[in-house]
């Protein structure tokens, strides 16, 4: 059977998100090594940042469903598909524990993406309104559903909890899987006929360097990442980045003897609390100063638990 025939549109738009989310990644990294304050990838604007990225990935995902599987559903392709994103997810799994054990992705993008191919079969044969509203369903239901047992720790994928895990990529699937079907929907409600002609489409301005990064979109996710790290990796071997832990500290000390501990146990308390901070990054997705604070309160009650008065 020869191949599908390629939307160079879509690849084109993927290559663009791809772009941007190695453009949010280098921001992540240069807060992690230090070269810019750790509180800007964090922040509202490159928060939402972040935010439009993902769901441009699960909107043309929802689109690329609909277009593999037009006329009739292509099952060995869709399941080999599936296998690729899920088996590239539980990689990202792995490797995120091994560095940030305490705050690894157990559901990110890819596995969002996975899940909500799933939950959008059903919706590929239907009308595009029904996989409209579910999407909408999708988007609405973690501000009428959530609750307090969801908070479980093995419900937490689902989007439902009153309370924001710490993991450094969580892409739930309420509300996240409500773009992917936005994709199916928007598919569906514009069909465009399958390109002729050969693997190319009829937009010859898109970009090619786009068309090729969309193309191998998930390789460049898989790899882009360890890469930068090794680079800011050897980057802090050769010049360290200022120490921006030393005004926490100093406060933190300050705060200690007040409460009446030595100045040894105090320093030695505020250094490791500062230093599990930064790498458990355990103050990823907090939401305003004082979930921060109860972040930091957790991890100095660990610390002085291990030292003495």
């Amino acid at each position: 059977m020869s191949a599908r025939p390629r939307w160079g549109a879509l690849d084109a738009a993927r290559g663009l998100a791809v772009v941007a989310m190695v453009v949010f990644h280098l921001i992540w990294d240069l807060g992690h090594f230090g070269h810019i304050a750790a509180s800007i990838p964090w922040s509202a604007p490159v928060k939402a940042f972040g935010h439009a990225i993902a769901f441009s990935f699960l909107f043309i995902a929802g689109v690329s469903l609909v277009l593999a599987n037009e006329g009739h559903m292509r099952w060995p392709a869709f399941w080999r598909r599936f296998a690729i994103i899920a088996g590239a997810a539980a990689l990202v799994s792995a490797g995120t524990y091994a560095i940030f054990p305490a705050a690894f992705v157990f559901f990110g993008i890819l596995h969002c993406i996975a899940a909500a191919s799933l939950v959008a079969l059903p919706f590929l044969r239907g009308p595009w309104l029904l996989a409209a509203a579910a999407g909408a369903f999708f988007f609405a239901a973690p501000h009428v559903l959530a609750s307090p047992v969801f908070n479980s720790n093995w419900l937490q994928w689902l989007g439902l909890s009153t309370t924001e895990p710490l993991t450094q990529d969580w892409r739930p699937l309420f509300p996240w899987a409500g773009a992917l079907l936005l994709g199916v929907a928007a598919a569906k409600a514009l069909p465009l006929p399958v390109p002729a002609g050969g693997r190319e489409d009829r937009l010859p301005r898109a970009s090619a360097a786009l068309k090729l990064l969309g193309r191998h979109s998930l390789l460049i996710y898989l790899a882009h990442q360890p890469i930068l790290f090794a680079v800011f990796s050897m980057l802090a071997f050769f010049s360290p980045a200022p120490d921006e832990t030393a005004d926490f500290v100093a406060a933190c000390e300050t705060s200690c003897r007040a409460d009446g501990a030595g100045q040894q146990y105090c320093h030695d308390a505020c250094l490791c609390t500062a230093q599990e901070a930064l790498r458990t990054k355990a103050l990823a997705g907090a939401a305003d100063d004082a979930e921060r604070g109860r972040r930091l309160n957790a991890i100095a009650r660990r610390c002085m638990g291990n030292g003495k008065k």
